[in-house]
Formats: structure tokens, C-alpha cells, sequence
């Protein structure tokens, strides 16, 4: 396992990508967040002329807290019975059911309001991507507790068209199947951020993340968020095809 947390007292579990540590892919974005999540340590943050450090501190604190990473299979709390040990398990099987493939150019783009790193369009392999994401919802949705009220409502808050709601129902997450889009967040919400501030950051993501390596979908990672509202700690990678 990456690290000594102990992953049989974690709040929640997550099943995301993430490239291996040690990668340039995963020291990169680490770096851009400001915080590794296998090393649990913050990490020293691009210095873009024109943002203030706070700034761009403030600006990455939500995908920061969740590490560097794209959503697989969103938190979830085990369900009753269900133990550590269990999930990793069915991670395993899962993981040996899907093959490595070269994943698409990745370029940065604005979804909504906020920045992300996204596989480029009309790509052969991002069907394999949009595959291997379902695959994790569905097999691994048995294991994990109904939402609760609270969070039901958390989720709609942010504004829900039916049939999201719908899949929030079914499987305790909005944007999966078809309303699922493979991304790294490099921000958290940019809506009360300045333009110039906005333009700036984002023309140092394109030039920062340009020369990343390409990436190949290799691995399952399994992060943990040890106590409510705590940083998200990577526990293991599971291997594809393995």
C-alpha cells in the first residue's frame, strides 16, 4: 500500500485515476494543487506572475483537499458489513477485468466554473474511459451505504436536471453514465474570482501542463478520507488486467 494510514476506520473511500507517485504526471499536479496525497505533505505551488500565492492557494483548495485525481467511483461510505478488506477485494477483481490503454492527448479547459484537465474530444479511447468509469460504478455500488437526507439534499442544492436526480437515486452520485465527464480539477469554483486572475491562471495551466507525458490508464487508485471533511490520503493502486 502507498502509505500507513489505516484504511479500516476511513469515513469514506473513493476509487479514483491518478497516476503512480513519483511520475512526473502525479508531481505535476500535485504541485499545481499544492499537496501530495501519498506523502501527505503540502507541496510548493506554481508562482504565477500577477496571482498572489494566497490567491491560488485559495483557488485550488477544493480539488486540493481531494488530491490529484479523476473520479472514478465518487466517495461512499461501506455499507453496513462491509470492511475494508471487502472493497479491496472488489476493487481487485474489479481492476482484473479492464485492460491498460494509452489515454487521450490532455489538454485544460473551463467546464462550468471551474478548470480542469480533460482528455481532448472525439478521442477513440475516451469510450475505454467512459467503459472503465461505469464499470467501477456499478460493480462497486453494492458495497457502499445509501446516502443520507443530508446528503441527498447537499447534492441537489447545487441545481440537479431529472434525470441526474434520477442517477443520484440509483446510484448515489449525479454524473455518472452518460452524464459523466473524465476530468482532474485544477480549481475549485472560479465564479468570484477576478477575470484578469482567471485569464492568468489559466494561460499558466496550458503552458504548465503542455509537456506532460501521456498518460496511460493503467491503475485503479483507492484514496481515503480518514475522518469527515479531512484530506484525502491514497491508499493503494490496484493494477489493471493483473
Amino acid at each position: 500500500m502507498t502509505n500507513n494510514a489505516n484504511p479500516t476506520t476511513a469515513h469514506r473511500y473513493a476509487v479514483y485515476f491518478a497516476p503512480h507517485p513519483g511520475t512526473l504526471a502525479w508531481l505535476a499536479g500535485s504541485h499545481w494543487l499544492g499537496r501530495c496525497a501519498a506523502q501527505l505533505q503540502p507541496l510548493p505551488q506554481l508562482d504565477i506572475h500577477g496571482v498572489a500565492r494566497a490567491e491560488l492557494e485559495r483557488l485550488t483548495a477544493a480539488p486540493r483537499r481531494y488530491g490529484w485525481h479523476a473520479t472514478l467511483k465518487a466517495p461512499f461510505a461501506l455499507a453496513p458489513g462491509v470492511d475494508w478488506l471487502t472493497l479491496h477485494h472488489a476493487v481487485q477483481t474489479l481492476a482484473q477485468g479492464l485492460r491498460p490503454f494509452a489515454m487521450p492527448p490532455m489538454v485544460v479547459e473551463r467546464i462550468g466554473d471551474f478548470l480542469a484537465l480533460v482528455p481532448a474530444a472525439s478521442h477513440p479511447a475516451n469510450a475505454e474511459i467512459q467503459a472503465a468509469a461505469a464499470a467501477c460504478v456499478t460493480q462497486l455500488h453494492p458495497l457502499a451505504a445509501p446516502l443520507s437526507e443530508p446528503d441527498l439534499a447537499r447534492r441537489r442544492a447545487a441545481g440537479l436536471s431529472p434525470r441526474q436526480d434520477e442517477l443520484l437515486q440509483q446510484w448515489g452520485y449525479p454524473f455518472v453514465f452518460e452524464e459523466f465527464r473524465f476530468h482532474m480539477s485544477l480549481t475549485s469554483s472560479l465564479s468570484d474570482a477576478d477575470g484578469t486572475v482567471v485569464e492568468l491562471v489559466q494561460d499558466a495551466a496550458d503552458q504548465f501542463f503542455a509537456d506532460l507525458p501521456p498518460l496511460r490508464f493503467n491503475s485503479l487508485a483507492l484514496f481515503s478520507e480518514p475522518t469527515p471533511g479531512a484530506d484525502f490520503v491514497l491508499l493503494d493502486h490496484v493494477e489493471l488486467g493483473a
